[in-house]
């Protein structure tokens, strides 16, 4: 299982429109998305977790693409990044 980081989400974006355009590439097996605390608006980022081949393709696909008019960036999820500093 891989995670992948997907940003540059336009604020129209929902859960079922990002796990939509992913399938079209593979299963995907959980998603989370960042999401304003007032508005529920997404806040342009979220992750996903795909099978490793279904992911590579998936960022080989989406990664520059045009959504709604904003252009996502996904990428491997690096885990060293996702720590917080102490």
């Amino acid at each position: 299982m891989i995670t992948l980081d997907v940003r540059g989400l336009p604020k129209s974006m929902t859960d079922s429109s990002l796990h939509s355009l992913f399938a079209q590439h593979g299963r995907v097996f959980g998603l989370r998305m960042a999401r304003d605390l007032f508005s529920g608006e997404c806040r342009g980022f979220a992750e996903l977790q795909m099978e490793g081949h279904e992911a590579r393709n998936a960022i080989a696909a989406l990664n520059g693409s045009t959504q709604d008019g904003a252009t996502i960036r996904v990428a491997l999820h690096d885990e060293r990044k996702s720590h917080r500093r102490r």
